[in-house]
């Protein structure tokens, strides 16, 4: 019974699960957050300006359009 707390060895347990279930919570934090207000902005200038529909829509996709290019994968250095 005393013995099980020296079974464990830092640094050995496979962690490849937890990595991945990290990253992807930051991707999904990420775009879904983009999605959000996108969504919003689309929604208040349809809605509480007199823009119309047409402009509402147009700055949604240029706001998308930034979106992606922003928050997009950085290529990682080359060693």
């Amino acid at each position: 019974m005393g013995n099980q707390a020296s079974d464990y060895h830092r640094g050995e347990m496979d962690i490849h699960e937890q990595a991945a279930t990290y990253d992807a919570f930051g991707k999904m934090t990420k775009w879904g957050s983009l999605a959000i207000a996108v969504l919003v902005t689309f929604f208040t200038l349809l809605f509480c300006t007199p823009a119309g529909f047409i402009a509402s829509a147009g700055v949604a996709v240029v706001m998308t359009a930034l979106g992606i290019v922003f928050l997009r994968e950085k290529a990682a250095p080359a060693h």
